[in-house]
């Protein structure tokens, strides 16, 4: 077989051509299966790595990460304690909102110890609950933001109900509760 160099040229630029063609396809699925998966942190993540690539590459250390925890369900008599802790909370909220808001978040804290989520500072808990709870992530990181104003004397009633409503939306997710035993606050 008698090989000219046009011919060599020519496959090579269809090698190269092809394997152009796979990456961005491999690229494109990557995105959109990360995008899938993690839905409005996905966007918040490339939004604050300033690129796709590097909020992608944030968001599969996320997914490593998550894959070494022993991520376990409660068991009914656990579940049913911080239930009941849950329920003592959102009842005290009338009388003593900042007490409650302030409770809420370490009741969260304690469920996702509990449940085998590593403690680390609050964007390390975050981003570890994002792999299994992309939905409510943003709620937690709304009702952490309303408890950090809080703690500097900047939230109103109002702020603190929504940062109520934002920590039992998390809540209930990491207990696992049917949506027809939830309370509203």
């Amino acid at each position: 077989m008698n090989s000219s160099p046009v011919m060599i040229v020519v496959l090579v630029i269809a090698v190269i051509a092809f394997a152009a063609i796979a990456f961005g396809i491999s690229r494109k699925r990557r995105s959109q299966r990360l995008r899938e998966r993690f839905g409005p942190e996905y966007d918040r993540v490339v939004r604050r790595e300033g690129d796709v690539r590097k909020g992608e590459g944030v968001l599969e250390f996320r997914e490593r990460r998550r894959q070494k925890f022993e991520i376990r369900r409660l068991s009914p008599a656990d579940r049913s304690s911080f239930l009941s802790h849950w329920n003592d909370v959102q009842s005290r909220f009338v009388d003593d909102p900042k007490s409650s808001v302030t409770q809420a978040d370490s009741l969260v804290t304690e469920a996702m110890q509990a449940r085998g989520y590593p403690m680390g500072d609050f964007e390390q808990r975050a981003g570890d609950i994002s792999v299994d709870h992309p939905s409510v992530v943003e709620n937690y990181r709304a009702a952490h933001a309303i408890a950090l104003r809080h703690s500097r004397g900047q939230a109103s009633t109002e702020d603190l109900r929504q940062a109520m409503v934002h920590y039992r939306t998390l809540f209930q997710e990491l207990l696992d509760e049917p949506q027809s035993n939830r309370r509203s606050a």
